[in-house]
């Protein structure tokens, strides 16, 4: 009776919160997919099924093809640039600096902020008005010009500006722990053997890095996928909608325009496009480990 209990009781206290958790999340990811094939506006309606009528609306307009572009674009250099720095700076701080530790913290301090508090510090500081190009301008250079915010094909590119700053150094966090994690022994040896350090990195560094770097994409275009809070509020999707993503897109369609079947529609396809990424991620891992064993 007492192994009974201590078997069963861990698995009590923990069986709320997880069916809540299910349904909280997989049951609202349920409903949405009902009301992506319903023609609810305002409110939703069930009784209104148009099957996949949302989705054909949905890409036909131009409005999805923009945030679409738009995401590919943040997508690419958030995480890419991303990565990069991250990378840069890792190996900077594994060479044994003097003051590590202070900069390291100054390094992943912008991740400790919300990307609310980042899109607003970075729409102040690129406003024409108020930011960088006004305090060239009181510097005497009156020729600086740095408009990029307020030109509808440049101000997707302000925003990949703060989201790096914000994520370089959660990129560099964890590729500093990989890096802390491999043996000196192995890079001893390859500079016993006449290995340049660059050589080194491309060579033998990164490769044993390869779980830590798909580790890093996936969280990083997770991130990506969801940037709703950074665009809304660096420039809240503007001009006009030139810096709309999906995630902004839906906002604007089930809050704004009262077209929640086309709203549920866009979310569904956010979701598609994160299931791709971590589906054959988890899978390529779980596959792993029976080998491992």
């Amino acid at each position: 009776m007492k192994n009974n209990l201590e078997t069963w009781l861990p698995k009590l206290v923990i069986a709320p919160a997880f069916v809540l958790g299910f349904a909280f999340i997989y049951g609202f990811m349920v409903w949405n997919g009902v009301l992506s094939v319903t023609g609810s506006r305002m409110l939703p309606n069930y009784d209104e099924f148009v099957g996949l009528a949302q989705y054909q609306q949905l890409f036909e307009m131009d409005r999805w093809w923009v945030a679409l572009k738009n995401l590919g674009i943040f997508s690419v250099l958030y995480v890419g640039g991303s990565m990069l720095i991250g990378m840069i700076l890792a190996i900077f701080l594994d060479q044994k600096v003097r003051g590590e530790g202070v900069l390291r913290t100054i390094y992943l301090y912008p991740m400790a902020l919300s990307f609310i508090v980042t899109g607003t510090a970075w729409k102040w500081m690129l406003n024409p008005s108020l930011g960088l190009e006004k305090l060239m301008h009181d510097l005497g250079w009156s020729s600086f010009q740095f408009d990029w915010l307020v030109q509808s094909d440049t101000a997707i590119y302000c925003v990949v500006i703060a989201g790096i700053w914000q994520s370089a150094g959660f990129a560099m966090a964890l590729f500093l722990a990989g890096l802390r994690g491999i043996d000196d022994s192995i890079v001893k040896a390859a500079q016993l053997d006449g290995a340049s350090l660059p050589r080194i990195y491309w060579r033998i560094i990164l490769p044993i890095l390869r779980p830590v770097v798909f580790s890093t994409i996936l969280v990083l275009a997770h991130l990506s996928i969801k940037s709703f809070d950074l665009v809304m509020a660096l420039t809240a999707g503007g001009p006009g909608y030139a810096t709309d993503v999906p995630a902004t897109f839906m906002y604007v369609m089930s809050f704004t325009r009262g077209q929640i079947g086309l709203g549920a529609a866009s979310a569904t396809m956010m979701l598609a496009t994160v299931a791709a990424i971590v589906v054959p991620y988890l899978y390529s891992e779980l596959r792993a480990k029976p080998h491992e064993r």
